[in-house]
């Protein structure tokens, strides 16, 4: 087990990276959060910032369920990226602010706010659909998310304090005896926050596999996110002496599941909803089927799961820091793609039509995500650089940086 911790923390660079993010987030959260003054533009400005939350989410969120997933799995690659994700999950605070703007903006993002009373549908959901109910289960949401990172990030930091082996690998035993349980709750609570946060857009649609899609998409953008990280401290002090091909190969692999587990949750909802045909359910589709729509569903098809399954079949590219990192950011780019289909179609609250919202504000969906998403960064890159880039007293350490340098 490695002593000095000194010696492993994050490169001063970290430093640069994030005051650039804290100023192109801060700049673009202004100009999002000012057009929500505007009566014209603000359903917009709410979607762009409902649009960045929700990738901001696939990071931070997504990091807890990969730092569960890690302690049950084990592996090497579980251990060279320990240290992101959890610095991923210490964002979930910084997340439940960001959610501030949507909680506040209910009425002018949600068309279900404005049906009371004259929709049965919506009546007979009751207390579900109203603000005090979205807005309570959200606190909900972020209190347990929060003391599954708390705990697990808590032993973390005793295990790099512990003095012999035996200590070290108790602190091991307890996060990965917690992370089992806790993994099937932080599924149920990301399902459940994906039905509030977006399905209810569209207040008479459902899917019973949404929560689904969004425990693997959200398991893709922290794995992609984690693999642009590692490549880019790969040939920097201290993690040049820690990472190999190997690690790369190995989390490559996952990546390439997570593309395909993606696409067939994606199918098995088109295949059952399409085949079921019934009215509540296909208006989702169909929408997203006219006015342009359709050409953004075959740009996920072929550039979210064709071209990354492919090309995460060669094992060339998977063992390559350089080559993965560009498919990540790939990867990224189409999860934000993804959202914005998600999200910018759903029906207006102003007159309840499936709009596209391309008018003179669409910029807004671009600096939408660069606003959540910057102040997100700025918050990750704090959180890494307080403590060392690996779990310094984990006993599996030594084997896990041999196993990166094996061909």
């Amino acid at each position: 087990m490695i002593e000095n911790i000194s010696d492993y923390q994050a490169p001063a660079e970290i430093g640069r990276w994030r005051n650039l993010a804290l100023g192109i987030g801060g700049i673009s959260a202004v100009i999002v959060l000012a057009a929500c003054f505007f009566p014209e533009a603000r359903e917009t400005a709410l979607r762009a910032w409902l649009l960045g939350f929700m990738f901001a989410c696939g990071l931070g969120v997504g990091g807890l369920g990969i730092l569960q997933l890690q302690y049950l799995t084990g592996g090497a690659w579980g251990v060279v990226i320990r240290r992101i994700v959890e610095a991923c999950s210490r964002t979930i605070p910084h997340l439940a602010l960001l959610f501030i703007p949507i909680a506040v903006g209910v009425g002018s993002l949600y068309e279900w706010s404005h049906l009371h009373g004259k929709d049965a549908v919506i009546d007979a959901r009751g207390w579900y659909l109203t603000w005090g109910g979205f807005v309570g289960r959200a606190v909900v949401y972020f209190i347990l998310w929060f003391v599954m990172q708390y705990l697990l990030n808590k032993w973390s930091a005793q295990q790099d304090q512990s003095a012999d082996y035996e200590e070290s690998a108790r602190h091991l035993g307890t996060a990965t005896a917690f992370s089992g349980p806790s993994l099937v709750f932080f599924v149920l609570v990301v399902s459940f926050a994906a039905i509030d946060w977006t399905m209810t857009l569209d207040p008479h649609w459902f899917s019973t596999i949404w929560g689904f899609l969004y425990v693997a998409g959200w398991a893709l953008s922290c794995f992609s996110f984690a693999v642009v990280i590692l490549a880019y401290l790969s040939d920097k002090a201290p993690m040049n002496r820690i990472l190999g091909k190997r690690h790369f190969h190995d989390i490559g692999k996952l990546m390439l599941a997570l593309v395909m587990v993606w696409a067939y949750f994606n199918f098995s909802q088109f295949l059952i909803i399409w085949s079921g045909n019934i009215p509540e359910e296909t208006v989702w589709l169909l929408t997203r089927m006219k006015n342009g729509w359709g050409w953004i569903g075959l740009i996920l098809i072929l550039f979210h799961f064709a071209f990354p399954y492919l090309v995460l079949l060669s094992r060339d590219v998977k063992r390559n820091a350089k080559y993965l990192a560009l498919m990540a950011i790939f990867i990224l780019v189409l999860r934000v793609v993804e959202m914005f289909y998600h999200i910018a179609p759903s029906p207006s609250t102003v007159n309840g039509a499936h709009e596209v919202h391309f008018n003179a504000f669409w910029v807004l969906y671009l600096l939408g995500p660069l606003a959540v998403g910057g102040i997100w960064l700025w918050a990750f890159f704090t959180e890494l650089a307080k403590r060392p880039l690996v779990p310094i007293k984990d006993p599996f350490l030594d084997n896990a940086i041999e196993h990166g340098k094996g061909h």
